[in-house]
């Protein structure tokens, strides 16, 4: 591959881009890295977005980047270099811990500007997970995916408090909105799902692993319907990534709870603007802090109520009392792990009057369009690159 003369050309390292947050997000920024004439490079050990992402005309190449172990890591940052070298890269963004090593060490090695996203909050127990995470806070600029993860990062790194930058997170809002989604896409989602269009749908978003919530709202759907609601369907769509014990759990709380009929683990959902589509509500029920927390982001650009569990940077992706009045919430926010909590919202949620549907979800909109778009993410990302590179 040639790359553009005097155009800048950045390489993003991430473990793998199967499916999350970051993954999307590395395809978001190589898709506006192109789009302004530069050249993107991604080195991950690959995965369901790769295609995506060449299809895009960014250069994908294919290392052992996910690997932990520490003689992979001292041997990625030499393959590293020899990538930095053949492409003439002019800068390095690492988005995971393991590659972010590898990466700040060729970085260094070759005089490059290194930049580091965190993009979730990451376990530190002990001094050697803080040491461990440091990498995330040693780059030139320090990305933070909202203001709850920079006060993390200054917290436990302090000296990267002058070089961490706030950049929300980005959703393509557009393909988002309802109007967007044919009604075939919709009509095949809910054949392969066996969807029934006359019961209510509430859509939980996530890869399945326990910090997820998924087993707070099978006990919130058995709360449903011991309170008569035998129509209500979930769809907690997501991967399992190999997490066996944890779907065969829920499959037996499930089966147990006598709820057979109205919880669906579809597995991985290739389209989600369409299943927002079909959802009457959106759970994001999360039992341990979200980074950020797109889910809840997508659900109110999809113009769907959401609910989301009351920690993490929820404050900022969800308004709701007390930090804004009734009349500004934009959806609700229930204590974390609390299926009673959560069944109470999702009746609320689910027999709201049409004329305060539209009001809230109206808001939703509004807010998640101010602060949440993919081309305000990826232009303040930009400007990062263009500052350190001069």
């Amino acid at each position: 591959m040639q790359t553009k003369s005097n155009a800048p050309v950045i390489l993003q390292v991430i473990p793998d881009l199967e499916t999350g947050g970051a993954e999307r997000t590395t395809v978001d920024v190589a898709a506006a890295i192109i789009a302004a004439g530069w050249t993107a490079i991604v080195v991950s050990q690959g995965g369901r977005l790769v295609q995506e992402l060449e299809t895009l005309g960014a250069v994908h190449i294919t290392l052992p980047v996910k690997s932990k172990n520490p003689l992979t890591l001292w041997s990625n940052a030499g393959r590293l270099q020899e990538v930095i070298r053949k492409y003439k890269v002019s800068l390095v963004h690492a988005r995971s811990r393991a590659p972010a090593w590898s990466a700040l060490w060729a970085a260094r090695r070759e005089k490059l500007p290194f930049v580091t996203t965190y993009h979730g909050i990451y376990n530190q127990s002990n001094a050697l997970k803080g040491f461990y995470n440091s990498v995330m806070a040693r780059g030139d600029r320090v990305i933070a995916n909202s203001h709850y993860t920079a006060g993390l990062i200054i917290d436990r790194h302090p000296f990267a408090r002058d070089r961490t930058v706030v950049i929300h997170r980005g959703s393509d809002l557009k393909s988002l909105a309802p109007a967007s989604i044919s009604a075939e896409r919709k009509a095949a989602l809910a054949n392969a799902w066996g969807l029934d269009s006359a019961r209510p749908m509430l859509l939980n978003l996530a890869r399945l692993t326990a910090w997820k919530g998924q087993g707070v709202i099978v006990e919130a759907m058995a709360k449903l319907k011991q309170a008569g609601d035998t129509r209500t369907v979930a769809v907690l769509a997501g991967d399992a990534q190999g997490r066996e014990s944890y779907l065969a759990g829920l499959k037996g709380q499930i089966a147990t709870l006598g709820l057979e009929d109205q919880v669906l683990l579809p597995g991985h959902c290739a389209d989600v603007p369409a299943a927002l589509a079909l959802a009457d509500v959106s759970v994001v029920a999360s039992i341990e802090p979200e980074a950020f927390g797109r889910a809840a982001v997508e659900a109110q650009a999809a113009e769907v109520p959401v609910i989301v569990s009351d920690l993490g940077a929820v404050p900022e992706t969800v308004l709701a009392p007390p930090e804004v009045s009734e009349e500004n919430r934009t959806g609700w926010r229930v204590a974390p792990g609390d299926a009673d909590a959560l069944a109470k919202a999702l009746r609320h949620a689910l027999d709201l009057p049409p004329d305060q549907r539209s009001a809230l979800t109206a808001r939703a909109l509004d807010h998640v369009s101010k602060s949440f778009s993919v081309e305000a993410m990826c232009a303040a990302t930009l400007d990062v690159y263009r500052a350190l590179l001069g």
